[in-house]
């Protein structure tokens, strides 16, 4: 905590001289949790005690140090520059102190804590939900947070430990694994082909109707992908039906409404049951591929590793 002892000794001018103390230590680390939560009420409940007592404990620090560090509302909450440049330099000391913990507590007993995942819908659905349970039965004191969501989550802000995405675009500050390819299959229902007729190259598409998949992060409607001439190729089709959903897609192109572009882990089944027809073969490209990530952290907890080595050892298999 040396940066952060020498900054509060710039804020508190003439007193330098004193150390930080236990309370110092308690009236930052609730500030930042208050910070990253949003409020007094949502920080008190992680924390365990009354949303009077965790503003006291803010309003305590502020009249130590002698500066404001919260602009505080009837409806939101912002730092002040001060308390911005108190957390930039007490931050990431925090973290380390809260890892340093948790690692210690993970020593002394089996594999607990809170384990906090993310995943696309589609993704965490199919490759990892399957696993969560049996390795929870490893792991009886575990507690997992498993969130699905398809927008791109900040990890640090958020506080994940393990994420997956179809994509290796994350941040430069965690570590990304590609697990394996995954293949952007062309499929059309029975039903549709039977009515419409069925693609034999690329360019017949654009008398088809197609459908779209709108990326979460962007907002933009993802364009097609396919090998030509050993080349992958982006194209625009203009979709007859959008959706931000994977699964979504796939009823609408189940139920006849047009061609779809879907990933192989959801279409293969589907292809092999006889539901869905796969179309243009020879222009499959593996460009995409699923990817976990997770915070570059040079003490790892426990329940992270392991989690991290189990997911990596069975959908690599």
């Amino acid at each position: 905590m040396t940066h952060g002892c020498v900054f509060i000794g710039k804020l508190r001018g003439p007193r330098t001289t004193e150390r930080t103390t236990m309370d110092d230590l308690r009236g930052l680390a609730t500030l930042a949790l208050v910070v990253e939560t949003g409020s007094f009420r949502k920080a008190a409940m992680t924390l365990g005690v009354a949303p009077q007592a965790t503003s006291k404990t803010v309003r305590q620090l502020e009249a130590q140090l002698g500066v404001r560090l919260l602009h505080r509302t009837t409806r939101s909450l912002n730092l002040t520059e001060e308390g911005a440049q108190l957390l930039a330099q007490v931050g990431p000391a925090l973290a380390n102190i809260r890892t340093a913990v948790d690692e210690l507590r993970d020593s002394k007993k089996e594999v607990g804590g809170t384990l906090r995942v993310t995943a696309p819908r589609s993704v965490g659905r199919h490759f990892v939900l399957p696993l969560v349970p049996r390795f929870m039965a490893l792991y009886p004191e575990l507690r997992i947070e498993f969130e699905l969501e398809d927008r791109l989550t900040d990890s640090v802000q958020e506080r994940v430990d393990v994420g997956f995405r179809m994509w290796s675009g994350v941040d430069r500050n965690v570590v990304a694994r590609r697990l394996l390819d995954i293949q952007q299959w062309v499929c059309a229902s029975p039903e549709y082909i039977q009515r419409h007729g069925r693609p034999r190259k690329w360019a017949d598409l654009a008398r088809h109707r197609c459908t779209g998949f709108r990326h979460a992060t962007s907002g933009r409607v993802m364009p097609w992908e396919y090998v030509n001439e050993g080349n992958v190729t982006c194209t625009d089709l203009l979709p007859r039906f959008v959706t931000n959903d994977i699964e979504a897609e796939l009823d609408a192109v189940l139920g006849g409404a047009g061609i779809g572009q879907i990933p192989d882990f959801v279409a293969r089944p589907l292809v092999d049951s006889g539901r869905l027809v796969h179309l243009l073969k020879t222009h499959l490209t593996e460009r995409i591929g699923l990817y976990i990530y997770y915070p570059q952290r040079t003490q790892m907890p426990q329940r992270t590793r392991r989690f991290i080595d189990f997911v990596i050892e069975r959908i690599g298999q």
